[in-house]
This record gives structure tokens, C-alpha cells and sequence, in this order.
């Protein structure tokens, strides 16, 4: 008979971790990653970072908001404040803010006692090792890039024996990875657009091989997975380096789903490589679904020019055209910033008549903020504060009339969901085009393909009953 005091024992000098994520799905991805690794090491998951013997922040810098939580939440876990509990738990911050800020962070928050850029997120468990072991201020921010290959990145660190590990990322058994997940098949920009960081954060832009991205894909279908999400900066320019673009891996992806009930979706598109063979290929390739994410972040030429998108307003909207043409039933949703240096009120109603013209599904978003290493640095930050507020309440406004306005004409309807989560006597999932369906029903659902007879909607869900037709 198992002794249950040695079990309690092991229980509690089982070491705990608290993995806290901002920012895109590149950085939740990211975050599986490091979750997995730590989970293989014997870590267990806690939620609150007082109970936790290591607290990791993975963070953003493409929005100063981001960066300010992380700066406050990591200030308070300050083992001088009064307030904090007994515990004194190892600190790293991860991710874009260590690229970005560098050693600069150990300045600003002394009781961090590592960094570690995007490049290097597999040396995690050794950096933890090492502030275990008393070194401080450790700094891993020194690769520009992550290699083409993750095997390759996994080997160099000696994390697995079984060198096919790498081929499938490890991932906490605590997420939502056995419906959904992340596949990483780039990584890095190389548009340089005038606001974003990413370049700086994550280096140029660079490709998996596609048969690494496949034996990725046939593992995690193998393991439940059922809706996957392709990663890229801007997948459209994906290229393997073996003469075979994004269209090409997305045939090849859907020879893997093999006719199974699996939908692949991917993010992001940038306009100036979305293509009308794309909209095709979305129409023609079963496992892909209809919805594409494609960012436009301002609709005046002028703004567009500052921002170096590379396209202009009439680019982008016979863009739109095009899509609508191709594939109707395509859900859109999209990008946009308000107040970018010289954005004038003229500037801001052109992008008004853009959210009216092309009627996005739903739509992010965000006030310009001045990031570090960035062309725009050297603009000045002319636009008030009160005025971008102003603006973009107008925006989230007018895109809850449109999103109400969509969904209310899928009353009626039936749409199939894919149901991932439970909440007293509810299940939510979603649909093909990427909105939240809602019924009555209870945890067995979860994890099946179910017909939802549309009733009711508000903006951002559609509401309804099992269609038992």
C-alpha cells in the first residue's frame, strides 16, 4: 500500500511555477513551450504568483500598455514590500520586453534575477537552474535568432534525449492544447513597418522547413488536437527555402488532416502579400477555414506612407473586394491604430469610411504609443491623448454596431462549433469564421463538432440551441 505521507511529502517539495503571458499569440505559444519544458522537469502550475518558487513574465513590447502592466506587477512582487508574502520566489522576465530593454530591466527592477530574449527561450530551465544555484542579474538575450529548425534549437541545449521531441514542442497539460493549438511556421518581420518593434524583438524574418511544420502537425493531431492555428509575423511571405510558399504548406497540411474534421486557420496576413490565390486556395482547401485576420491599421494614404505598409487605401480595399468575391462567407477581422503622429481629423474619418466600407467581423483596436528602436521615435507624438482616447472609442463603437449587425444576420441559422470550454450549465466554442457560439449544455460536449441553431447574438457571440435536425 502506497505510504500517503511520502506522497504528501513529494507533493509539496514538488517545485511550483507561475508562467503569466501578454501580448500576441507568438508569446502564448511561446509560453506552452516554456510550460512544457518546466512541466518535464517536475514543475507543477500554480495561479498566483506569492505561491510560486519561480514567477515568469512573458512579455510584449508592441504596445506601451503592456509593458507598463509588467513593469507594476513585477514592482510589486518586490521581496522589500511589506505586503508581499514570505516567499521569495526566482523572477525572470521573458520574451520581447528582455530583447528590448535588456539589462536596463535590471536597473529599473533590481529583484529580477533573469532575462531572457525570444531566441532563447530553451535555455529557461538552465537560467532557472543557475539563480537557484545563487548566480544574479543572468542575461540571455545574446542570439539575434532562433535557427530555422526548433530541433536544432532543443539539441544545442541538450533538453531532449529523444531528438524527435523536438519535432513536437512540449506543451503544458494545463492549457488548452488538446483542442487547440499554436504552430509556429516563422518567425521574425522583415517590413519594418515605422511603429513596430517586432523586427527588434525577434529578428528577421525566418522560415520553418515545411516537413518539420508537417510531422508537427500529424503529432498533434495524433494527441486530440482539432483546430490549429498557423504562426507567423506575416505568413503569406512563409517560404521553406525549398521553392514552397504559405499556399503550397497549407495543400500539404491538409493532406495531413487526411479528410478528418480538423480546421487550420493561421494569422497574420499582411496586405501587401495577401493575394487573390490565397482567397482561392482558402476557398478550395477543405481544412482551412473562413476567416482571415488581414490588419489595414490606418485608412488614410497618408498615415499608411508614415507607417511604411508598403500598400495604399485603394490597395487594400479592392483587397477586400476580391476576398467578398471569392469567398463570401469569410469572416474579416483586422488591425488599426488611432492617433499615429500627423493623424489628423481628416485622416481619422478616411479610416471611419473604411471600417463602414468593408464591414470587419471584428475588429482590434489600439492608441499609438512611441516604442524604442522604431522610425516613428524620431515623429513627434503630436495627436493629444484626449483625442486618440476620443478616437478610439468612436472605432470600438461603430465596430459593435457593424459586429451586431453581422451576427444578427446569422439568426436562424445553423453554424457547427467546436465546443472548448464550460461554464456553470454553458459551453462556448467556436465557428469556422472565428466567433464565440454559446448553448446550454454540459462538460461532455466539450471536444465535439456540434450544429448550434443561431437564436440570439450580441456583438461578440452567437447564442443558440443544439440543433438535434
Amino acid at each position: 500500500m502506497p505510504n500517503e505521507g511520502n506522497k504528501a511529502e513529494s507533493k509539496e517539495k514538488q517545485p511550483r511555477v507561475y508562467v503569466r503571458t501578454f501580448g500576441c499569440q507568438m508569446n502564448d505559444r511561446d509560453s506552452e513551450i516554456v510550460s512544457g519544458m518546466l512541466a518535464e522537469k517536475g514543475y507543477g502550475f500554480v495561479d498566483k504568483p506569492q505561491e510560486a518558487d519561480v514567477v515568469l513574465f512573458n512579455t510584449c513590447s508592441v504596445r506601451e500598455n503592456a509593458e507598463n502592466r509588467v513593469w507594476g506587477q513585477v514592482a510589486a512582487l518586490n521581496p522589500r514590500k511589506p505586503h508581499t508574502a514570505h516567499r521569495t520566489p526566482i523572477i525572470g522576465i521573458i520574451g520581447c520586453m528582455a530583447k528590448i530593454h535588456g539589462e536596463n530591466i535590471f536597473e529599473k527592477l533590481p529583484h529580477v534575477d533573469f532575462i531572457c530574449a525570444p531566441a532563447n527561450i530553451y535555455e529557461i530551465p538552465n537560467l532557472i537552474e543557475r539563480s537557484q544555484k545563487g548566480e544574479d542579474r543572468i542575461s540571455a538575450i545574446d542570439k539575434q535568432a532562433r535557427p530555422l529548425s526548433y530541433k536544432d534549437e532543443i539539441a544545442s541545449f541538450d533538453y531532449a534525449q529523444d531528438k524527435s521531441s523536438a519535432l513536437r514542442p512540449p506543451r503544458n497539460g494545463n492549457l488548452d492544447s488538446r483542442l487547440c493549438a499554436y504552430v509556429n511556421i516563422m518567425e521574425g518581420c522583415d517590413n519594418f513597418c515605422s511603429y513596430c518593434v517586432v523586427p527588434y524583438a525577434r529578428g528577421r524574418e525566418r522560415s520553418r522547413p515545411q516537413q518539420e511544420i508537417l510531422d508537427e502537425v500529424r503529432g498533434l493531431i495524433d494527441n486530440g488536437v482539432k483546430d490549429m492555428t498557423l504562426l507567423g509575423q506575416n505568413v503569406n511571405s512563409y517560404s521553406s527555402g525549398e521553392g514552397k510558399d504559405f499556399i503550397k504548406l497549407l495543400e500539404e497540411i491538409d493532406k495531413v488532416v487526411g479528410g478528418r474534421n480538423i480546421r487550420i486557420r493561421f494569422v497574420t496576413s499582411h496586405p501587401k502579400d495577401a493575394s487573390e490565390d490565397l482567397f482561392k486556395a482558402m476557398r478550395d482547401i477543405n481544412s482551412v477555414c473562413e476567416y482571415l485576420h488581414l490588419p489595414f491599421q490606418s485608412g488614410s494614404d497618408k498615415i499608411l506612407s508614415l507607417m511604411n505598409r508598403k500598400y495604399t487605401r485603394k490597395d487594400y480595399l479592392k483587397l477586400i473586394d476580391k476576398l467578398k468575391k471569392i469567398l463570401p462567407e469569410c469572416a474579416i477581422s483586422t488591425d488599426v491604430i488611432v492617433g499615429f503622429p500627423k493623424e489628423t481629423e481628416e485622416d481619422f474619418k478616411d479610416t471611419v469610411d473604411l471600417f463602414k466600407k468593408v464591414e470587419f467581423d471584428s475588429a482590434f483596436v489600439f492608441k499609438y504609443s512611441p516604442r524604442p528602436h522604431t522610425v516613428a521615435l524620431k515623429y513627434e507624438d503630436d495627436v493629444p491623448k484626449k483625442i486618440k482616447e476620443e478616437r478610439n472609442q468612436i472605432l470600438l463603437k461603430l465596430q459593435d454596431e457593424i459586429s451586431l449587425k453581422k451576427n444578427k444576420a446569422l439568426k436562424g441559422e445553423v453554424v457547427e462549433a467546436l465546443f472548448e470550454k464550460t461554464k456553470k450549465d454553458e459551453v462556448s466554442g467556436r465557428s469556422r469564421t472565428n466567433k464565440t457560439v454559446i448553448c446550454q449544455g454540459k462538460k461532455d460536449l466539450i471536444g465535439n463538432f456540434v450544429n448550434v441553431k443561431i437564436n440570439k447574438v450580441t456583438p461578440r457571440a452567437l447564442i443558440g440551441e443544439i440543433d438535434e435536425e
